[in-house]
């Protein structure tokens, strides 16, 4: 089985290939891992090749960098072959105010890393995947990107940019065998959230989340919201009247507008 996931230094990400490599340790699984903070990373290896069978390369990089990303991936597909799923993981939240000059740098960073970094994951590994057969990829999506949440702009906005991009890919690439997997998340216990001084219904930790996305991913679901309660609430969203939702978002509370070593 050959894996390749970003954003995987923490949270979903480094749940993920953790999931895999205990999933997997008996058939044998090469990993490809990427996030920016390499001591992470090498952490994340040291761990995961203590169990049998696993095989881990990591990239320390930026997804924002195209140009490292598809050095990475050529060099993922030359040491363990063509992977059989990948896994855009990599994104950040921080809250954001559009009348904030200082907020525009926000705005810019996390669209280009939660939507322009996803385009830049999946595309070198294309043609090596149409060439073995098939694949799959995988987008981490958002039930905020159903509806434009109050304080949190950037993040709604890239991920409903997200879910549409995913979803034009689907239908690209079903004529060359590659399954494209579009999961959204609610709350997860991760950095990100743990910044949230409010309520987050249907907290879920990120280790049993990610249980719950491998799942989905065997089975090469199209759309899947995670946890299943989210799900529900996302179709409501989805169809609530602009005037209702308006009025029901007025007393919202919003996310902190922290500073992030991303920008």
């Amino acid at each position: 089985m050959n894996v390749f996931i970003t954003g995987a230094s923490s949270g979903i990400g480094a749940a993920l290939a953790r999931a895999y490599a205990s999933h997997y340790k008996n058939e044998g699984l090469n990993i490809g891992l990427v996030a920016r903070r390499s001591e992470h990373l090498q952490n994340l290896k040291v761990l995961l090749e203590t169990q049998p069978n696993i095989r881990c390369r990591t990239y320390p990089l930026d997804v924002r960098d195209q140009q490292a990303l598809a050095l990475a991936a050529g060099d993922f597909i030359e040491q363990a072959g063509a992977p059989n799923v990948v896994i855009a993981c990599a994104g950040v939240s921080r809250g954001t105010l559009t009348e904030h000059q200082e907020d525009i740098a926000a705005f810019q960073a996390v669209m280009d890393i939660n939507v322009m970094g996803m385009v830049h994951t999946f595309h070198p590994f294309i043609t090596a995947m149409r060439e073995a057969g098939g694949g799959q990829l995988v987008g981490i999506a958002s039930v905020a990107g159903i509806r434009g949440l109050p304080g949190a702009g950037a993040y709604s906005a890239s991920k409903a940019a997200a879910i549409s991009y995913l979803e034009s890919l689907r239908v690209e690439m079903a004529p060359s065998n590659i399954a494209v997997t579009t999961i959204a998340p609610g709350y997860i216990r991760t950095p990100m959230t743990d910044v949230n001084t409010y309520s987050m219904p249907f907290l879920m930790d990120a280790d049993v989340a990610a249980k719950k996305f491998i799942k989905t991913i065997a089975g090469k679901r199209r759309f899947v919201v995670i946890p299943w309660q989210m799900g529900w609430l996302g179709r409501l969203m989805k169809f609530i009247p602009p005037v209702v939702w308006d009025s029901a978002m007025k007393k919202a509370p919003y996310k902190p507008r922290l500073d992030w070593d991303w920008l």
